[in-house]
């Protein structure tokens, strides 16, 4: 298909899907996150693919998700609206990513925000720029319990992803490293041709295999209960939305609530 908002490029057994919005810092639309979803599809038919990466145009991963277009589209959705919108494009996209029975890299570069942390640590393995930065700012933006994907224990820790989450402060790439959740860091100019070089050696595996012990993998952690709690937890996030305290930070203004937190503590404006 033709997309709009992604890039999606074929070089050998790599396919490289790319958020393509970089005068918007990669802020994930609601058709952006379609297209994703639709070119991870492509990608997981086409034999001739082994390995996906996910990366960004324009120097930054993602900003997180589009929150002008949630103010002009979706300001007024009542209880069911949102719960239907956000399961499907916020946590059952993620879970295909989670879930693709083929190996998957995250490339990131500059900001990985929010919704864009969520997607980027839905992969396999995280390769990241020397000047990428991490961060989930909504419990004080938004007065919301984090994103609708708790990942962050499960990639980083409970103490350093408690840490993040309840500042609202940026995890440097040093930090992200020193945790586990990033497992190389490189500088900026070399970011794609480490990926490649990654990827190239992961492709040389036999797929079958790649795909049985990636299964048997994600399965050792939703036997610890990784699933059962990503899913108690977006639940809980629906749940934080009707708070008082997220009513008073809309009224306060979304953007103004941002930009009050911007101050090196967190993203700096999201779309």
């Amino acid at each position: 298909m033709a997309y709009e908002d992604v890039v999606y490029e074929r070089s050998g057994p790599v396919a490289r899907i790319w958020h393509n919005r970089p005068e918007l810092r990669n802020a994930e639309s609601s058709r952006l996150l379609d297209e994703l979803d639709a070119a991870l599809r492509e990608a997981e038919a086409d034999d001739s693919v082994r390995v996906i990466v996910l990366a960004g145009k324009g120097g930054h991963f993602s900003a997180g998700h589009d929150l002008k277009e949630g103010q002009a589209v979706r300001a007024g959705f009542c209880v069911e609206e949102r719960w239907e919108f956000e399961e499907q494009y916020y946590f059952d996209y993620c879970l295909n990513i989670l879930n693709c029975p083929k190996p998957t890299i995250a490339q990131v570069e500059g900001a990985c925000i929010a919704g864009g942390f969520m997607v980027a640590n839905m992969c396999d393995l995280l390769v990241a720029a020397d000047d990428a930065f991490f961060a989930d700012p909504v419990v004080h933006t938004m007065a919301v319990a984090a994103v609708e994907v708790l990942i962050h224990p499960w990639v980083l820790g409970a103490r350093k992803a408690k840490e993040m989450l309840f500042t609202g402060q940026r995890l440097s790439v040093q930090e992200a490293h020193a945790a586990g959740m990033v497992n190389r860091v490189v500088p900026a100019a070399e970011i794609g041709q480490a990926v490649d070089e990654l990827a190239a050696r992961i492709a040389a595996a036999p797929p079958f295999t790649l795909k049985v012990l990636k299964k048997s993998l994600n399965r050792t952690f939703d036997i610890m209960g990784r699933e059962a709690a990503l899913r108690a937890h977006f639940d809980t996030h629906q749940l934080s939305h009707f708070s008082d305290e997220a009513a008073a930070a809309k009224a306060d203004g979304v953007a103004r609530s941002i930009s009050r937190h911007k101050s090196g503590q967190s993203v700096g404006s999201r779309s």
